[in-house]
């Protein structure tokens, strides 16, 4: 996850468009596409596609649609951004994607480690990366770029529509896991029990005889879903 935002960081750091976000339509639609550009689409795209494919085998939670809904969405804004040559608009849609979650990785691995107070320390980073990148910088810069701007250029067409519409329900799915978030980094910072928000017991247990996990040990150590394995928080 790390690397997957440090390249995209290197895709873009240097390019106009991510200082001033005018640029990113500046000579739309024919606007060059890069070797790197191209190489990010590629492997975010086909990270996306195996995490849909692979959902149905994980274990299943209360927020199961919704990360069918946001593995779908994702997949649809990538793959037309590309056909339509939004490809400016979406490297820098990803990056902000990709920017808060290695923080959660990495919580996951000092959870299984048992280093609770390093897991707890990371959490709290990770909700705040978050809460900044999907809930200030998505809406408030990103959306602001793909709404506003494209009219100072050209009138409003079907793929403008479409493509806004694909992240606003994107946002929308990011409010309804903050406030999950929230409400897990409020529990452990009041020194309460924490609970993965989105477990169901009667949709995880998936018999009778599974085996009851270790108290106290990495696996149910407060952190039910740091063990959670789905992928992209988003």
């Amino acid at each position: 996850y790390l690397l997957a935002f440090t390249a995209g960081m290197a895709v873009i750091v240097d390019k106009p468009w991510f200082y001033d976000l005018r640029e990113t339509w500046k000579g739309f639609p024919i606007q060059t596409m890069l070797p790197s550009q191209y190489w990010y689409y590629m492997i975010e795209l086909g990270f996306y596609w195996s995490l849909l494919f692979s959902v149905a085998f994980d274990v299943r939670r209360k927020d199961f649609k919704e990360q069918i809904i946001h593995h779908v969405a994702t997949i649809i804004l990538i793959s037309f951004s590309w056909c339509t040559n939004y490809i400016r608009a979406g490297t820098l849609v990803m990056a902000v994607h990709d920017a808060s979650d290695y923080f959660l990785e990495s919580a996951k691995m000092f959870n299984y480690a048992g280093w609770k107070t390093t897991c707890n320390s990371l959490f709290i980073v990770f909700a705040v990366a978050f809460i900044i990148t999907r809930l200030i910088i998505f809406p408030f810069w990103i959306i602001h770029c793909t709404v506003i701007y494209p009219l100072e250029l050209y009138p409003a067409f079907f793929g403008y529509y479409f493509f806004n519409g694909i992240l606003v329900v994107l946002q929308l799915l990011h409010i309804f896991w903050a406030a999950l978030i929230l409400r897990m980094a409020l529990k452990f910072m009041t020194g309460n029990i924490v609970e993965d928000e989105r477990s169901d017991r009667d949709e995880t247990d998936n018999s009778n005889d599974e085996e009851e996990p270790i108290k106290n040990g990495p696996v149910s150590n407060g952190h039910p879903v740091l063990n959670n394995n789905h992928g992209k928080t988003d």
